[in-house]
């Protein structure tokens, strides 16, 4: 391939696709991000923040001449569209699932020339996903979880971490919720939904606020709740898995598989 003709100035409007470029030595290719950039952290010190997530300034975008630019879903239609009406190759992802993260990985891999760094990188992360469900598999019983992306309204987990709950050795309480895309359609109209479901767990992250277990106990209805009755209230924080990158099968998956690990343990102990 002629790296003359691979993008070389390349803005980011979300954090996975700066995470993937970083893991794959390709960060000097990247010539804007987005403020919500978390990880790696040192890309918020590194490159100038040219949008929010939803919403910015299109000249800021411009200013810095990129010759692709590497969008999100829906919410970023519009930038998209200005961006196409600019002259500007733009590359938008849709991924809601854990092979949708996969497959990303090796689409920004192929975009910049390093599809077989890529194809490692998916390989780990399969890897990680294989060493997970095979401790799972030898759980004694697989534990009810409710995983809670926002608390007022409520709403549950998106495809991806419901996937990787399963991976872990769980099962989402709202499995069939999660596979709505958009975060309206996994609201909880009646607050005591999940209470019914009686979870064994209850996993809380709130996207850009820490999570209060002492909030979810005190919920009206929820004292009788296994996971409120065995204190089985615990935080896996947003960035860590609410971004659907190799960041959420890294480190958000270890952290749920340590938590139904916990949860067995006590159980059995």
């Amino acid at each position: 391939m002629n790296p003359r003709r691979l993008p070389s100035r390349i803005v980011c409007l979300t954090t996975e696709t700066v995470e993937v470029l970083y893991a794959l030595g390709e960060e000097d290719r990247i010539a804007g991000i987005s403020g919500y950039t978390v990880i790696p952290p040192r890309a918020r010190k590194e490159k100038p923040k040219v949008f929010a997530f939803s919403s910015g300034d299109l000249e800021k975008i411009l200013a810095v001449a990129p010759d692709l630019v590497l969008g999100f879903s829906d919410m970023q239609a519009d930038v998209a569209r200005d961006l196409i009406k600019a002259g500007v190759a733009v590359h938008v992802f849709n991924q809601r699932s854990v092979d949708g993260i996969l497959a990303m990985v090796e689409t920004v891999g192929r975009l910049v020339g390093a599809e077989a760094r890529a194809l490692t990188l998916v390989a780990e992360l399969e890897a990680t996903m294989d060493a997970v469900r095979a401790r799972a598999a030898a759980l004694p019983r697989r534990p009810r979880v409710y995983f809670e992306e926002w608390d007022e309204p409520p709403i549950s987990a998106v495809g991806w971490v419901s996937e990787l709950i399963g991976i872990a050795g769980g099962e989402d309480i709202f499995a069939e919720r999660a596979r709505h895309p958009g975060a309206a359609q996994r609201i909880l109209a009646d607050p005591l939904e999940a209470a019914r479901a009686a979870p064994d767990i209850v996993v809380g992250s709130w996207c850009g606020k820490r999570f209060r277990p002492e909030r979810v106990a005190a919920r009206a209805g929820w004292e009788d709740v296994p996971a409120v009755r065995d204190d089985e209230l615990h935080e896996v924080k947003s960035a860590l898995i609410l971004a659907p990158g190799p960041v959420a099968i890294r480190e958000g998956l270890p952290a749920l598989a340590e938590i139904v690990a916990r949860w067995a343990a006590r159980l059995h102990a």
